[in-house]
């Protein structure tokens, strides 16, 4: 019989991610996958999981499961109150959990996005090779309701060799290093000063497309538009109002605002945990 997990309380946002979906751009598919791939990682490897197994993203408000046989859980990535049954358990470790108890994931204390990880991981079936959920597209397994029933996989032959590792925190400041270009000629040399001096601020519209802030806005050598062009992973884009929005990984594959930088994706995972009004610094990388 298949173990599976149901879903009590979704959350604000909960949503099935593993590592992405890679090499699909050119149809239109963004990669998608975990904003914090290296929590997703960490929580997998802490079971004994393939790093790229699926589990649960969180937002904000954690979520709660009641499992219908026992399994172990690692949660990571923003730190939050673990319970099982009401009784608090381990964050950041595995913990165990039995056939019909209830584990609820708490509201984070710091950060944006946990990550309930489960020996076996999420099977739900792939779409193009990942079981992400796509809020852009729409691909993959709609974000969590309550009632939902997530089938698990089989746990791996060889158990972990660790049940223990640090974890980042959150960060107080969000420093990006930029690449100018391709489009830094569309700005002013005020603007590009200005971007990389001035702190800006996440803003509360940031979502899994972009990073979005609030700050000083740039100003443009011509008020023109651009033909639609590929975007990136980590692209600056800068809309109307003047202020970047750094694509994450939702982000759309085409765009017609300008690109003024692009950010390494080693720095998006800080930026995937940083809350909003967390002091956002652009700097030459």
């Amino acid at each position: 019989m298949t173990a599976t997990l149901t879903v009590v309380r979704p959350g604000a946002l909960t949503t099935v991610q593993d590592t992405g979906r890679r090499g699909h751009a050119h149809l239109g598919v963004p990669r998608s996958g975990a904003l914090d791939a290296p929590a997703l990682v960490l929580a997998n490897r802490l079971l004994g999981n393939a790093p790229d197994a699926a589990a649960l993203e969180t937002t904000l408000t954690g979520c709660a499961l009641r499992p219908g046989r026992t399994v172990t859980v690692v949660v990571g990535g923003a730190p939050c109150p673990v319970s099982v049954d009401g009784r608090a358990a381990a964050w950041g470790a595995p913990v165990r959990v039995p056939a019909g108890a209830v584990l609820d994931v708490g509201a984070v204390t710091a950060g944006v996005r946990s990550y309930v990880a489960v020996l076996g991981g999420i099977a739900v079936a792939p779409v193009l090779g990942s079981r992400s959920a796509d809020l852009l597209s729409g691909l993959g397994p709609a974000p969590l309701r309550a009632g939902d029933v997530l089938p698990l996989g089989a746990a791996a032959p060889q158990p972990p060799r660790t049940d223990l590792a640090p974890w980042p925190a959150p960060p107080a400041e969000l420093t990006l290093p930029l690449r100018l270009g391709p489009r830094a000629d569309w700005f002013t040399a005020a603007a590009l000063r200005t971007l990389t001096s001035a702190t800006y601020r996440v803003s509360q519209h940031s979502n899994r497309i972009g990073l979005r802030t609030e700050g000083p806005p740039l100003e443009r050598v011509s008020g023109g538009e651009l033909p639609s062009e590929g975007m990136v992973l980590g692209a600056v884009q800068v809309p109307p109002d003047g202020r970047p929005v750094v694509f994450l990984h939702d982000h759309p594959t085409t765009g017609g605002y300008p690109v003024i930088g692009v950010v390494a994706e080693p720095a998006l995972a800080a930026a995937a945990q940083a809350a909003a009004g967390t002091p956002v610094r652009f700097t030459p990388g």
